[in-house]
């Protein structure tokens, strides 16, 4: 990785060599457009001979329509106030390195924008607000800003003029550099999205309040419950991408058994970047009793053949918004006689919650109806004493089922987790939401309660489940879900 000729801003560099050299010359070279160690040929060369790469005739983004009708809801909930929507700054890896940016879900939801430093500001006006979308313009050739800053141009890409920005965004752009200073002169009540750029909300100090800010994400969540048409299009291109990355999996679990679970985790990481933006989340790869583990990120364990595969996963699309599918795989093609039944158990609670999944029920009902599946089967087994009326009231079954059943799912894994309790988890189902639908089993490595040979099997399916107008539809459901149907699914793809 090459190394850039300075980390800053020539202006800083010619400050700190002016306070160096306790003299003014290096002032004077700045403005005579020289720069430390660079010789005056170069620097003049450096200024011109640049093409001009204005892009024009630009059509809006694909979601304007939608991001503008986003706004105008936002406007018309805090009128006479000035709103504050950060998109965050890039973060630091390690030393000059930067982790991968990915905009605030709030900025990407009303913008469309995905570029780090990107603040947008709904100004007070008569009738409404006027939106102001504040970016980083292209980069100074004038000034050396585009060659010699770590952060300019010519180091990290092109990107988008102001006045580009406006034909691609359909919002009036201006220089971020200008807001901060702004912010602090202006007047009125505010709101910040708080949590992504502390200099904007440094300027804001004392005038913005941490209640009247929660308010502001409170309901920036709660907007995004109902997902628009163009929404459940991104959700669904999710969905097949992650489906696509399932059946690379398969495909090289021989390499795997050879390797490990970081190879199950490439294989599927791969198609997230080819087709998408990343993976939404990251990616469970668990073999064995590592199927235990609800969020089993380290991918270093082995993986073995007559054991069980659940891989938890899902493609983030170039507009953020996220699958979340599992699927529990033998390994070798072919589930145990009591890897079967435990899978079949958890397949019957989930088509339970799937069905419970339709407009006007309770959120909680899918979260219900799996869980009792789940309990009648632990008492079937003998694992738990019944009555099954007994082991619901006392939660008994929870030590083996753990989670709940779902949450909902959008431009994060999990989605509008601001919402308030009585709109989300005790709210009632509309059209237009989507959730996910995950019931499992889990029976831990050293779980002296249950017979030797459930030890260490954990089995999870999920789905994304769209509720619609007369009751739901299975965005995932191109993946095979009843156990003899995964059979042969991975006996087609390994054939």
């Amino acid at each position: 990785m090459s190394e850039a000729l300075t980390p800053e801003t020539p202006e800083a560099v010619l400050d700190d060599a002016a306070d160096e050299a306790g003299e003014e010359e290096p002032i004077k070279q700045r403005k005579n457009g020289l720069y430390p160690g660079v010789s005056d040929e170069l620097a003049e060369s450096m200024k011109s001979g640049w093409a001009d790469t204005e892009l024009r005739g630009l059509k809006p983004i694909a979601q304007a329509e939608h991001t503008a009708a986003r706004r105008a809801a936002l406007s018309a909930r805090f009128p006479g106030e000035r709103l504050v929507i950060p998109a965050g700054n890039l973060k630091t890896r390690s030393n000059d390195t930067e982790y991968p940016f990915r905009a605030s879900v709030e900025y990407a939801y009303l913008t469309g924008n995905l570029t780090e430093d990107g603040v947008l500001v709904l100004e007070p006006v008569s009738g409404g607000h006027k939106a102001t979308i504040y970016l980083l313009p292209r980069s100074d050739r004038e000034n050396g800003e585009f060659w010699l800053s770590g952060q300019g141009e010519l180091w990290v890409g092109r990107r988008h003029s102001l006045t580009e920005s406006e034909a691609l965004y359909g919002i009036p752009a201006s220089d971020v550099r200008e807001l901060t200073a702004a912010l602090r002169e202006a007047t009125g009540p505010v709101r910040v999205v708080r949590g992504y750029d502390a200099g904007i909300e440094s300027a804001l100090t004392d005038k913005v309040t941490a209640e009247r800010d929660e308010e502001l994400r409170v309901f920036l969540s709660e907007a995004r419950l109902l997902k628009d048409d163009f929404e459940v299009g991104e959700l669904q291109k999710a969905v097949d991408s992650t489906a696509r990355g399932f059946e690379d999996v398969v495909r090289v679990l021989d390499k795997a058994e050879a390797t490990s679970e970081r190879y199950i985790e490439g294989t599927f990481f791969l198609r997230a970047r080819v087709e998408g933006n990343d993976i939404g989340y990251g990616s469970i790869c668990a073999a064995g009793p590592h199927a235990c583990t609800l969020h089993w990120v380290r991918n270093d364990g082995p993986v073995r053949s007559g054991d069980l595969l659940l891989l938890d996963a899902g493609v983030e699309t170039h507009t953020l918004y996220t699958a979340d599918v599992t699927r529990t795989l033998p390994i070798n093609g072919t589930y145990t006689e009591l890897q079967k039944k435990i899978y079949d158990a958890v397949y019957e609670a989930q088509e339970a919650g799937i069905a419970a999944v339709k407009p006007g029920a309770k959120y909680r009902d899918f979260h219900d109806a799996a869980q009792r599946v789940l309990a009648e089967k632990l008492v079937e087994w003998g694992l738990v004493e019944g009555p099954v009326e007994r082991v619901l009231e006392l939660g008994l079954q929870r030590r083996w089922t753990l989670h709940g059943t779902g949450h909902m799912l959008g431009m994060d894994v999990h989605d509008c987790a601001a919402a308030r309790t009585e709109t989300y988890v005790e709210g009632t189902l509309e059209p237009g939401m989507c959730l996910t639908v995950e019931p499992g089993l889990y029976f831990q490595a050293d779980d002296l309660t249950v017979p030797e040979e459930y030890r260490g099997i954990g089995v999870r399916i999920e789905d994304d489940i769209l509720v619609t107008e007369d009751g739901n539809r299975n965005l995932s459901a191109g993946l095979p879900r009843r156990s003899d149907e995964v059979e042969a699914w991975m006996a087609s793809l390994k054939g």
